[in-house]
């Protein structure tokens, strides 16, 4: 994954106007929340050869606790995890860019990532007809994924079949390959024990798992404590 620069001040600002005045088609509308604003852009790019990119862009969206009882930009907690998870060995999207900046008196943020090429989400994964054996392959990564995740005392936040993305492929000589990858870590956080995590991102995704048959949550959950107890 790609090191975020946070550059020097004199620079700082030139970059993230740069990225600022890209737009896009919002797969993701503005959102009014914490009293500020919150939505996702796809960014295409000039040459067909580059990558496709998403900009999440938010205007005075902040959460408060503790340490920052005044706010702090949500972004920030967001780069934070990305590259918290990928310590982990969990796949997130490539960052390309993020930063904040106070702009006119008020929070703006920029967080700039790549495109999984070649994913689903779990939530599409069960909106087409799938081969047993596929299944299976996918809910034991998906398994040993959040046991790796919870291992190191992450909770993922908002862990929906939505922010769960998979790719998967054929191979004639052996089980298929598959990969998962975590997305939208905007809430997620450090938990005092593996625990706490577990317990609320598991009761998380049985709400919110779309139309994932119960045999198959099963045997989500049967690989997941095979690889929470190792």
């Amino acid at each position: 994954m790609a090191t975020v620069v946070f550059q020097h001040p004199a620079t700082r600002t030139s970059a993230f106007e740069r990225w600022w005045q890209c737009q896009g088609t919002w797969v993701e509308p503005l959102n009014q929340r914490r009293d500020g604003e919150s939505g996702v852009q796809r960014l295409l790019p000039r040459n067909p050869s580059h990558p496709l990119l998403y900009s999440k862009r938010q205007i005075g969206h902040l959460y408060r606790s503790l340490r920052y009882p005044l706010g702090r930009p949500t972004i920030l907690r967001e780069l934070n995890a990305y590259q918290a998870f990928a310590r982990l060995g969990i796949r997130v999207p490539k960052l390309i860019y993020g930063s904040t900046r106070k702009h006119e008196g008020q929070w703006q943020a920029l967080l700039i990532t790549q495109a999984l090429t070649g994913f689903v989400s779990l939530e599409q994964w069960y909106q087409q007809p799938q081969g047993a054996e596929r299944t299976r392959c996918m809910l034991a990564e998906l398994g040993n994924t959040l046991a790796r995740l919870h291992q190191g005392r992450w909770q993922h936040g908002c862990c929906y079949a939505k922010h769960v993305f998979i790719r998967i492929e054929n191979d004639e000589t052996a089980s298929p390959r598959t990969e998962i990858a975590l997305l939208d870590l905007e809430k997620s956080r450090r938990r005092w024990r593996t625990a706490d995590a577990s317990r609320h991102d598991m009761r998380q995704l049985k709400r919110h798992c779309g139309t994932m048959p119960d045999e198959d949550w099963q045997l989500l959950m049967w690989a997941y404590k095979t690889a929470l107890d190792d």
